[in-house]
């Protein structure tokens, strides 16, 4: 039987030589064999010979995602069982297992940056949190939930395939248990010896921002060095479930007010808090729009020796870079204006669509107009469980500076 075929046209051929992931409507001159979405399919170019091959659907502005450029490598379970497990066995050497008593969480598959497209895999502890972000993964989804629970044996394997992108490959957003025992309402986890509870079920993501891991960790280790840190206040802005608020707590700073539009993140902030043998105050958990907020207090003068930005997506797509680059500006000049003399911003941007060079200029344009003088001190980025491939510039998507910062 002839296997589907996509044909590339031969000016689009170098990013599919160049073994990047992605072909685009586009980039494509003629499908035969009437390939069903979801289906593999072999690409090809326009003189016939074999460039790769991948997975099909025609509802995508990415019509194919491609996932060997070995014509010889069949893509049965045989391969997806090898790319689970090479992806599975990357992360031993550099995930630190707890061993007091609460267990760890990391990223296990890291979707194409892992030669798995559109597939997502998280551990939290006992548990897998599953998210198919492309049909292709979703029609393959139960099989490779089946795989993963012959690779690791978890507790139970939950899917999280609510967001947004689903929605460009024609799909509906889809949550429940693919296998095993369903996750407890909270499941506790260990994070460089700090204890957070997570929601798998209905947080963030796959429930807590895995990502920036290693970024909280450096937060915390610049507050051991500070011979003033007992009397610094921190603003820990778009808090979500209070990571940085425990690291920075950790490092002996005097206190932390924590600003985000959810109330129940707050709460469960306030349990992370508490859960680490720290204490605040009722009036260092604001619910509310951060714009907002900032904006109210650079008004009545308030300032902070650290703000940390880590706000969510403002550019889902290109379309929306200079949106979202007036966001990052306004809330970025906001900081440098609520900032005391000699004081630190942490800013990020988990937005793939903004590069970090422009990322930068957005924040020295912030910086210009507060008038202020500030250095980067560190240039931050996703954790080391989360790789970005070499020929998938995409999957860098975090970017952050550290900066100090003088009036």
């Amino acid at each position: 039987m002839t296997e589907p075929a996509v044909v590339i046209r031969e000016e689009r051929q170098k990013a599919v030589l160049r073994r990047h992931p992605w072909v685009f409507s586009g980039a494509i001159r003629t499908v035969s064999g009437d390939p069903a979405d979801g289906d593999l399919v072999v690409v090809r170019g326009e003189r016939g010979e074999f460039l790769a091959r991948g997975y099909w659907n025609s509802q995508s502005a990415i019509c194919v995602r491609l996932l060997s450029w070995d014509e010889d490598q069949p893509i049965d379970e045989a391969f997806w069982r090898e790319r689970l497990r090479r992806a599975i066995a990357a992360r031993q050497p550099q995930n630190r297992i707890a061993t007091q008593g609460t267990p760890a969480a990391y990223r296990l598959v890291n979707a194409e940056n892992d030669g798995l497209p559109g597939l997502v895999v998280d551990r939290y502890g006992a548990w897998l949190v599953v998210q198919a972000l492309t049909l292709g993964i979703e029609v393959r989804k139960q099989m490779l939930a089946g795989l993963l629970e012959e690779l690791l044996q978890p507790a139970g394997i939950y899917e999280r395939s609510d967001v947004d992108v689903r929605s460009k490959e024609g799909l509906a957003p889809s949550t429940g248990l693919l296998a095993g025992s369903p996750p407890p309402e909270t499941i506790e986890i260990d994070e460089n010896g700090r204890r957070f509870l997570v929601d798998v079920r209905a947080g963030h993501k796959t429930g807590f921002y895995l990502d920036q891991r290693e970024n909280r960790e450096i937060i915390g280790d610049w507050f051991r060095w500070d011979e003033q840190a007992a009397e610094r206040e921190v603003l820990n802005a778009f808090s979500y479930t209070g990571g940085f608020a425990v690291y920075a707590l950790g490092g002996l700073a005097r206190r932390v007010v924590n600003v985000d539009t959810s109330a129940e993140a707050l709460k469960l902030a306030r349990r992370n808090i508490a859960l680490n043998g720290y204490a605040l105050d009722d009036d260092d958990f604001v619910e509310g729009d951060v714009f907002s907020v900032l904006r109210y207090w650079r008004e009545q003068g308030r300032q902070f020796d650290m703000i940390i930005l880590d706000p969510p997506k403002f550019a889902h797509s290109a379309r929306q870079v200079e949106s979202a680059a007036r966001g990052y500006k306004d809330i970025n000049l906001l900081a440098f204006q609520l900032l005391r003399q000699g004081g630190v911003l942490a800013t990020f941007s988990c937005s793939g669509a903004i590069s970090s060079d422009l990322f930068q200029k957005i924040v020295f344009a912030a910086a210009v107009d507060a008038r202020c003088d500030a250095q980067i001190v560190r240039w931050l980025a996703q954790a080391s469980d989360h790789p970005v491939a070499l020929t998938f510039p995409e999957g860098a998507y975090l970017k952050g500076l550290l900066c100090r910062v003088w009036k």
